[in-house]
């Protein structure tokens, strides 16, 4: 291919030529399906992951609901956050779109004005895939494989190079873990004070979950009197 030969011994420029070769040779019908994955579809089907799985949580109930719950609320505070670390590190880098400096690529979404590096989509899908598995391992894993396929589909419509998605994937990974503990401390509590709440407690777990968890004995607040009830039996025993 042409733009090989311009882009000399660059492996970044040579594998996002290589990838987004894929574009060219594919059907005009596979490349608008890629487009609208690449630019909705993936940031859609993780937060439906997301939801699906504070759906199952809480279901299910138990003592872990509320720190699940506030792990699923820290994965698109996370994104958020993480979208913001990346507008001075753009500003800083200044790299231009790949189509603005090597001819040849197959641009499938226009109108990409701003700088390339890194690719907010990707730090968007794996900042909500750590999120998810904080909560939930196995959704974790789905999400973080939404992720790399995000990477992917940016580098094959062409408007990112490879670098740009490997950044972007670390940004969102770095923010969801390192801020992970304060979020959670933070949420947590709050979380497990909508718990005990008569109007809002079905965020956290199902009415029947929370009514087997009263009868078990194992509700948050059930825990609190019976521990409390229990030092006054040692203290009397005493």
């Amino acid at each position: 291919m042409a733009g090989l030969a311009e882009s000399g011994s660059n492996p970044d420029v040579d594998l996002l030529y290589d990838i987004n070769g894929l574009a060219k040779d594919a059907p005009p019908w596979f490349d608008r399906i890629m487009e609208y994955i690449g630019e909705y579809g993936l940031l859609l089907a993780m937060v439906l992951l997301v939801m699906w799985c504070w759906w199952g949580v809480r279901r299910r109930g138990g003592e872990d609901a509320a720190p699940s719950v506030a792990a699923l609320v820290w994965a698109p505070l996370a994104a958020a956050v993480a979208v913001l670390v990346n507008v001075p590190i753009r500003g800083f880098v200044e790299r231009p779109r790949p189509f603005n400096d090597h001819q040849g690529l197959e641009v499938l979404v226009t109108g990409k004005t701003d700088y390339s590096f890194v690719s907010d989509h990707a730090t968007i899908t794996m900042a909500l895939a750590v999120g998810l598995f904080l909560a939930n391992r196995k959704f974790g894993v789905v999400g973080i494989g939404i992720a790399l396929l995000e990477g992917f589909c940016r580098v094959y419509m062409g408007v990112h190079y490879p670098t740009d998605v490997v950044g972007g994937l670390a940004l969102g990974t770095a923010v969801a873990l390192l801020l992970s503990p304060v979020a959670m401390a933070l949420l947590t509590p709050v979380m497990r004070a909508i718990e005990r709440s008569p109007r809002l407690g079905w965020l956290i777990a199902a009415k029947d979950a929370r009514e087997s968890a009263r009868r078990d004995g194992t509700e948050p607040g059930a825990r609190s009197e019976m521990s409390g009830a229990a030092a006054g039996e040692r203290d009397l025993a005493a």
